[in-house]
């Protein structure tokens, strides 16, 4: 069968048709081969949402706009999103538009946590794109602020610098520039006298290095004399350490011991020295004997003439002398008592 020229323009006409379609929905981002899946949101206002425009997930272009539909009214309308592939998006996902003054505006899929996936022809949730401009004004406007209270602060420092650049401020800066040229002076003056005095004849530091050699010339030659005086520190310190000082240490022990037993025996009333230091008696009677010898002495100074007795006839005392002595004001513990 012979095919005639209008059939061959025919197919190709229908062919061509083909392929511009498939281009220009290629070109619009469309996949004609993948498997596709449509989701619907609602919204009361679109931003400047058009078809064709980019559909992101995490980032991810994973679809386009594929048609807006609105009521008569205009007060709503109806987005259909078209995904390049089938996608599990969790059913508590929000679709959020997102203005961009340079750049087109993209609706951004933000997912849920939920375990049941949108099927297709399903309806997201979704977030006004007024609300998103608010929340990003929220972080904004405190920006704005701080910029408004530093543009203030300039301000106010500007206007403290104008006032420091008066004339007496500007005289206060130029004395304030020729003490600092008074001070470059002196340091030069100083970095003259240091390095003076880093000369390597005549400077202090020369002179200082010089007497450092000769000491340890000195020392180096007197080091024989300086080995012996080691060696008799040595000797000396060997000699110590070869005394018995354990056994002077045990001695001195015995020894500490020895008095701490004395000292017990004397608290304890125990020998003469014990008794002496701790009997009351033996003090009391060592105070009446005191007293009695204070008596007599005051009794031999006042009446000589009884203990002492000079007579040319030889009178003799009649009364015969005491065989007890007398009790005192101490009452002497040593009289019986009956």
């Amino acid at each position: 069968m012979k095919i005639t020229n209008e059939t061959k323009i025919g197919l190709l006409a229908f062919l061509a048709v083909i392929l511009l379609i498939f281009g220009f929905n290629f070109l619009k981002g469309k996949n004609v081969f993948a498997n596709k899946m449509t989701i619907h949101a609602k919204y009361n206002d679109v931003s400047g949402l058009t078809p064709s425009n980019p559909v992101f997930i995490n980032g991810l272009q994973v679809g386009i706009i594929n048609s807006i539909e609105n009521t008569p009214d205009l007060k709503s309308f109806d987005v259909a999103i078209l995904l390049n592939q089938k996608i599990d998006i969790p059913n508590n996902s929000i679709a959020s538009i997102i203005e961009n003054p340079l750049a087109t505006t993209k609706v951004n899929i933000t997912l849920g946590n939920a375990k049941d996936f949108l099927k297709n022809e399903d309806t997201i949730a979704t977030l006004p794109s007024k609300e998103i401009l608010s929340k990003v004004m929220e972080k904004v406007n405190p920006v704005i602020d701080n910029v408004v209270s530093t543009v203030s602060s300039l301000d106010s420092v500007l206007s403290n610098a104008n006032k420091f650049l008066n004339k007496n401020a500007q005289n206060d800066i130029a004395k304030t520039i020729e003490n600092l040229n008074k001070l470059t002076t002196s340091l030069l003056v100083s970095s003259s006298a240091l390095q003076s005095m880093l000369t390597n004849q005549t400077g202090a530091v020369a002179k200082t290095l010089n007497n450092i050699n000769s000491i340890t010339e000195n020392l180096s030659s007197n080091n024989n004399k300086v080995n012996r005086v080691f060696e008799n520190i040595d000797k000396t310190t060997t000699k110590l350490s070869q005394l018995e000082i354990q056994n002077t240490l045990q001695t001195l022990d015995s020894t500490i011991l020895f008095l701490n037993k004395t000292i017990e025996k004397i608290n304890s009333k125990e020998g003469t020295l014990g008794l002496l230091v701790n009997d009351k008696v033996l003090y009391n009677n060592l105070t009446a004997s005191t007293n009695k010898i204070n008596i007599l002495l005051d009794d031999i100074r006042t009446h000589p003439k009884r203990y002492v007795s000079i007579s040319v006839f030889g009178k003799k005392e009649k009364e015969s002398p005491l065989l007890t002595a007398l009790p005192d004001t101490l009452d002497a513990p040593y009289i019986q008592k009956h």
